[in-house]
């Protein structure tokens, strides 16, 4: 969607179609940006052999037919993928029909869908440039304008006021992304009162299906728990430090609006947030640990000293900004309106 206001910014006659399923958020946030969203089958690759595995090919098929039907009819002229399950039959069906494709990956491990569309076109970009794919070229990962031109410091004083936060405290975001985290979420609230002895306040997003209750103490800093943030811009705004998972979007946006950061990989799956997390650490803005090491007591005695330390706070803050992209949006638009422009030419369509 970032990529589709790119585009739309630059060529406002473009007509875009979004291609997703009814799992996950598809069906929220496409129509809410204001796109067309057509959907497919989803085909997960089972993991074990068995029934499932044995109905794939013909769920392939299927998916690959409503892809097609897609695309012949909103008239495609390229293909743009970001990987997943939804992905893998778009890109088959361009390529059936000579569309090119272009492919972004996020991740720094590649994902299944976007190793194989790599070896179909020499359009691909990634997040980072540890990504291991044919052809491709490192740009970062498309932002909404209000994150990648973020200005922490003048927006500051409105967000803190926004979320019930002093004006002139230390600030420790926790998160743990759009569903939250049961670890991230026991380890701050057990240090919570450590937090509040060492003169940090926290604003902390527990995800909408969690219950956390901290008791708020007069006088002392605010422990503030909101279900889910809107606009991310206002919690970046407001935070000198971030406790948090390291999906591939959330070490996109913190490094690009420069903030320092505790980042602890989902346990589950083949390990790709650890990879996305390691440049930053690397550039020395941020921290890593896995998921059973945090605790209370390494919140206390990791983050407290970092936070309250304004020289180590704006050495790592000032890392974090320089291992980020801020225009990976416009980058990518940029490449995918000459694609479609070639394309023209190619096949004698108006440029």
């Amino acid at each position: 969607m970032n990529l589709a206001d790119a585009i739309r910014r630059l060529e406002p006659a473009a007509v875009i179609t979004a291609i997703g399923s009814t799992k996950g958020l598809d069906t929220t946030l496409i129509p809410a940006r204001g796109y067309p969203l057509e959907l497919v089958p989803p085909v997960p690759l089972p993991r074990r052999p068995g029934r499932d595995l044995l109905a794939t090919p013909a769920r392939v098929r299927a998916a690959v037919a409503a892809a097609g039907e897609i695309l012949d009819r909103v008239r495609a002229e390229v293909v743009v993928g970001f990987g997943g399950y939804v992905a893998v039959p778009a890109y088959l069906a361009a390529k059936r029909r000579n569309l090119p494709i272009v492919v972004h990956e996020a991740n720094a491990k590649p994902g299944l869908a976007n190793r194989s569309a790599a070896r179909l076109t020499k359009h691909v970009f990634t997040a980072s440039a540890r990504a291991a794919l044919p052809h491709a070229t490192a740009i970062g990962i498309p932002l909404r304008p209000d994150i990648s031109q973020l200005d922490r410091p003048a927006l500051r004083g409105e967000a803190r006021a926004r979320f019930g936060l002093d004006a002139d405290r230390p600030t420790l975001l926790v998160t743990g992304g759009s569903q939250g985290a049961r670890t991230i979420n026991w380890a701050a609230s057990g240090a919570a009162a450590g937090l509040r002895a060492a003169g940090i306040q926290v604003l902390h997003v527990i995800g909408p299906k969690n219950v956390l209750n901290v008791p708020a103490e007069p006088g002392a800093p605010p422990y503030v728990v909101v279900p889910y943030v809107e606009q991310m811009k206002y919690a970046y705004a407001a935070a000198d430090f971030v406790l948090c998972r390291c999906g591939a979007m959330t070490c996109a946006e913190l490094s690009a609006v420069g903030l320092p950061a505790a980042y602890v990989p989902y346990p589950v799956g083949n390990g790709e947030q650890r990879f996305n997390a390691e440049p930053i650490v690397a550039a020395g803005g941020g921290l890593l640990l896995d998921d059973a090491d945090l605790t209370p007591d390494w919140v206390l005695a990791n983050v407290v000293p970092r936070i309250t330390d304004a020289a180590v706070l704006e050495a790592m803050s000032r890392a974090a900004a320089h291992a980020g992209s801020r225009d990976a949006d416009v980058v990518l638009a940029r490449h995918v309106l000459n694609v479609v422009a070639e394309y023209r030419h190619l096949t004698g369509g108006k440029p």
